[in-house]
């Protein structure tokens, strides 16, 4: 007989399956909404079609075509790798790697770089000692306009770097924001992780700003043991 242990793996496994025959799933759909056989879209893509066949079936690794298979089928940058969180990145490059991710704010800045997975960015944008006002406030849009977003990767890494209350911060305020409803199993996940001390959300404070926002941080910081004001209420480009 299996131990609870055993069986625990056994789902998370079947789990994790599911997740990568989803996401080949969704790459033959995107060949047959465009209406190309297999040698039409293995040409565009530059590949063989024995080769394209191999990466439906889930036979083989979608990976080394990522970014070619965006670029042909126009998906969306969740189908990026998501291995590289950057810890020390200039303002300059966040704002203009969000631009590229559509957002609007910023929509003067879409030239120059190659997009990003945006948990990758997410998770960078949260790692940052001093983050932009301007940056910290397009957050909760990110997660919005990107729902589908590999949460797994997104808890884990926030966790090893003890990011889950900025990154539930951000949920709450996107599903706020937004209504949607569907982010509270994400956001519980995060909340069951806690971190008890209490933090800057990307911003180093002076000890005058600390006490100040003691007093006058939101309900939602408060929730989430952090020194911010942001609020649902005041977040541009979320409904």
């Amino acid at each position: 007989m299996a131990s609870s242990s055993s069986k625990y793996a056994l789902t998370s496994y079947d789990k994790i399956c599911h997740k990568q025959h989803m996401k080949y799933e969704q790459l033959k759909r995107a060949r047959l909404e465009r209406g190309w056989s297999q040698e039409e879209a293995a040409a565009r893509l530059g590949v063989s079609q024995s080769y394209l066949s191999l990466v439906e079936s889930g036979r083989r690794s979608s990976e080394p075509l990522a970014r070619r298979l965006m670029q042909v089928y126009d998906l969306p940058p969740t189908l990026l790798p998501v291995h590289e969180v950057r810890e020390e990145v200039t303002a300059d490059f966040l704002a203009r790697e969000l631009a590229l991710l559509g957002y609007p704010g910023f929509a003067h800045l879409r030239r120059g770089l190659r997009k990003v997975n945006p948990a990758a960015y997410l998770l960078s944008a949260l790692s940052q000692r001093n983050l932009e006002a301007r940056t910290a406030e397009a957050l909760p849009w990110l997660v919005l306009r990107y729902p589908d977003m590999p949460t797994d990767f997104l808890v884990r890494e926030a966790r090893a770097r003890n990011l889950q209350n900025r990154l539930g911060f951000v949920v709450t305020l996107a599903r706020q924001a937004g209504k949607r409803d569907e982010l509270q199993p994400l956001e519980q996940t995060l909340s069951d992780s806690k971190l008890e001390k209490e933090d800057s959300f990307c911003k180093e404070l002076n000890e005058a700003e600390r006490r100040w926002l003691s007093e006058h941080r939101s309900e939602e910081a408060r929730q989430w043991n952090l020194l911010s004001d942001l609020r649902p209420d005041t977040l541009r480009y979320v409904a």
